[in-house]
């Protein structure tokens, strides 16, 4: 089975077993959390079940660490004025495992 879940804003799919990583959840390594489910089907497409605009059951995963990406370097300049200025951004992410489909 497969499935297409919401979290953080974004749309990812998912298959049994497979870790990701996905924004910030709360919660402890170890911790159980669920996701809504947008739609669900077979791995060969056979049956299909897309909700409206979610799906009863949702899929379950567990966390597995949380962290921090590796910095993104933001540069502002402006040519002849002297303007320059750099930030830098690290996002804080959350890794989890699909335990249910």
């Amino acid at each position: 089975m497969i499935a297409v879940i919401k979290t953080g804003g974004k749309q990812y799919l998912v298959r049994e077993g497979e870790t990701l990583k996905v924004e910030s959840l709360p919660g402890k390594a170890g911790d159980a959390v669920e996701f809504e489910v947008l739609l669900r089907a077979e791995e060969d497409g056979s049956k299909v079940d897309v909700g409206t605009p979610v799906l009863k059951d949702g899929v379950n995963a567990e966390i597995v660490e949380h962290g921090r990406a590796k910095k993104v370097d933001v540069v502002k300049f402006k040519n002849k004025i002297r303007y320059q200025k750099r930030v830098g951004h690290r996002q804080s992410f959350t890794k989890v495992k699909i335990t249910n489909v």
